[in-house]
């Protein structure tokens, strides 16, 4: 046989490994779902919130004038609201603070009538140490001074 050149096959396989990227198979059928329903859902309430706007401003414009002709009503009356509510929220706020610290001074005293025995148990031994510190002291120094006038006889 002749020297005939073979032909060769090349096999392209897909790598799914660390390095190789994925193909682009594009949405998927969840992604398509929720952008069918989605968008009709997202448009309806942008439109509502369009009405309401335009509502709001449509209302706005007939309640200007109104206002304006009842305003010397109006402003003393939104002021005196305004501090009923304040006095209200300050009065509320006095309350909480007056039961939280009586619940704190409650707390305090219960731990502090445990404690009173254990604290007067210490001061007394603490007040026995001091005694017995200071009466030490005291008969080194008496002896001290004995003894410098022992030294004083001795030399005179």
């Amino acid at each position: 046989m002749a020297d005939r050149p073979q032909p060769h096959q090349l096999q392209v396989r897909p790598q799914h490994g660390l390095g190789a990227k994925p193909q682009y198979q594009g949405p998927s059928t969840g992604q398509v779902l929720a952008v069918i329903t989605g968008l009709p859902v997202g448009g309806t309430l942008l439109a509502l919130a369009g009405l309401t706007l335009m509502g709001t401003i449509i209302g706005a414009l007939l309640a200007t004038p109104l206002f304006i002709i009842f305003s010397p009503v109006l402003v003393p009356a939104l002021f005196v609201i305004g501090l009923a509510v304040t006095g209200f929220l300050t009065s509320g706020a006095f309350g909480l603070t007056a039961l939280s610290s009586l619940s704190w001074v409650t707390n305090y005293l219960r731990r502090a009538a445990g404690l009173v025995p254990e604290q007067l148990d210490q001061m007394k031994r603490r007040t026995a140490d001091m005694a017995e510190f200071v009466g030490q002291k005291t008969k080194e120094g008496s002896q001290d001074i004995q003894s410098k006038a022992q030294d004083e006889k001795r030399r005179t």
